[in-house]
């Protein structure tokens, strides 16, 4: 059943055509015609991205020293979603999952926390993969892209071959191409937890992109966010005639850690809530921007992050809030994000408490764009839109967890089996298989901290029904990324 608000849309361009009809004749007679409103128009899209911020490192989901007013009123005035997750719990193939509605095992992007997209990697996204830039391409869109990438770094791999018409940005992480000399690895721990107030822009020699041109290097990450900022609200202005998608990938919070000079020390939270309280700034400029130029009305923005917060950075990373773990794991820290959704008299406001993803973008931005989703390949994603524009309930009952190319975890309803955990970023730790998987109930205890294997054998069977068809449907890609080992740390 379509969604109330794509049939508004519809009924509203349907008078709009009758008006039209009339007004050739009003022209005519010297009546004064009104302009196109804004519900005769397609909807725009704005994805905004964070890097490694948690679940818990905004007000509006319980952070209580970081102040985050902006993102507060998108929750307000739009939907908070607290069962919302990503494809994967690093950087590479959760983007993936982003932009292709896919789990990135599929397209060969899996990674686990030592296999990363790295300024020498060899591969990057395949070009065979669907961006939702390509998708809303086919109905007209103009698309830009501001901010990480990630997805590979050469010419070719580079968002304007996967669907962009406009790219400004960082082509991987910030704390890449490091021009200091490591001699171990806790010395790269160091970095982070130790020396991070120290650190300088120079300290890194990251590249800044337009199109596929590298315009400046090193980048000075201390004015990023408010150039990236900036560059976005620009395009949308320059961009406003034609529907229109803009993804926004902040680099940070990733360490290493900068903010411009008008918002270091605002925070009570330290460097880490100078950073974030500048994110907040700028989604706020954002909202206002589309305010003020009437486009707020037919555009519909999100808000989330890339995974969750990498915790051995210790006081320059984030918070999980009250989720186990963080980055780079399968436990709800890695996976579950803020996931705020605002299109002021368009998104039914409300807090969400069922399951949506990352992935989920994609089947519903082509959905209310009115462009049929590819049949010649599995789509991960479901329609939101019951959800967004009213009463309705989210169709994801199911989620995956997958670390690199294994299955972890699965999450049917309110309950989650883990078949598989390892610690993160310990060196030698080594995966644990568990049989019968661990279980919980996510709902009733969201911390993962009560084993309720022996009580509910019959949710685990329920639970492995659906893993062992979810495999038998799982046609994976090739290993794209190759190997990203400690060693590689030291140069």
């Amino acid at each position: 059943m379509k969604n109330k608000k794509l049939s508004f849309i519809k009924q509203a361009l349907f008078v709009g055509m009758v008006i039209l009809t009339f007004s050739c004749n009003d022209q005519d007679k010297g009546i004064a015609v009104n302009e196109t409103s804004a519900e005769d128009k397609p909807m725009n899209f704005v994805i905004i991205f964070a890097d490694d911020m948690g679940y818990g490192d905004l007000g509006v989901y319980g952070h209580p020293t970081i102040n985050t007013p902006n993102l507060d009123r998108m929750a307000f005035e739009g939907q908070k979603w607290t069962n919302f997750y990503v494809g994967a719990s690093v950087c590479t193939p959760s983007r993936a999952a982003l932009l292709t509605g896919r789990l990135p095992l599929r397209s060969g992007m899996a990674s686990n926390v030592v296999r990363v997209l790295h300024p020498n990697s060899k591969n990057g996204l395949p070009k065979s993969e669907i961006t939702i830039a390509e998708q809303l391409k086919k109905a007209g869109y103009s698309t830009g892209m501001v901010g990480k990438w990630h997805l590979g770094h050469k010419p070719e791999s580079l968002p304007v071959n996967h669907g962009f018409d406009y790219y400004y940005g960082i082509p991987y992480s910030n704390d890449m191409d490091l021009t200091r000399k490591l001699t171990s690895y806790g010395d790269y721990w160091k970095l982070w937890t130790e020396e991070y107030k120290d650190l300088t822009p120079a300290d890194f020699n990251v590249p800044m992109y337009r199109g596929t041109e590298i315009i400046e290097r090193p980048v000075d990450q201390s004015t990023m966010t408010k150039r990236y900022t900036e560059e976005t609200t620009k395009w949308i202005r320059d961009n406003r005639e034609k529907p229109f998608f803009m993804y926004l990938a902040y680099n940070l919070p990733h360490v290493p850690l900068f903010a411009s000079d008008e918002s270091m020390g605002r925070s009570v939270r330290g460097l880490y809530g100078d950073v974030v309280e500048e994110i907040d700034d700028s989604v706020g400029q954002i909202m206002a921007m589309l305010e003020e130029e009437g486009l707020a009305e037919n555009t519909m923005v999100i808000f989330t992050s890339d995974n969750g917060p990498w915790l051995p950075t210790e006081i320059s990373g984030g918070s999980a809030g009250l989720l186990r773990n963080g980055k780079g794991s399968t436990w709800e820290g890695g996976f579950r994000e803020p996931g705020i959704f605002w299109s002021p008299g368009n998104i039914n406001p409300k807090v969400v408490m069922e399951m949506g993803t990352t992935m989920d973008l994609f089947t519903t931005f082509s959905s209310i764009a009115g462009v049929p989703v590819p049949d010649d390949r599995i789509i991960d994603g479901v329609d939101l839109s019951p959800v967004l524009f009213g009463e309705g309930k989210s169709p994801r009952k199911e989620l995956f967890y997958y670390l690199g190319r294994d299955l972890f975890a699965a999450r049917v309803g309110a309950y989650k089996a883990h078949m598989i955990t390892q610690e993160v970023y310990v060196q030698g730790a080594k995966q644990v298989s568990h049989n019968p998987p661990l279980l919980f109930n996510v709902e009733e205890d969201p911390s993962e901290r009560f084993n309720i294997a022996n009580q509910y054998p019959e949710q685990i069977q329920k639970i492995m029904r659906v893993v062992e068809l979810h495999k038998a449907n799982m046609k994976a890609g090739p290993d794209l990324l190759g190997e990203r080992g400690p060693e590689n740390l030291v140069e």
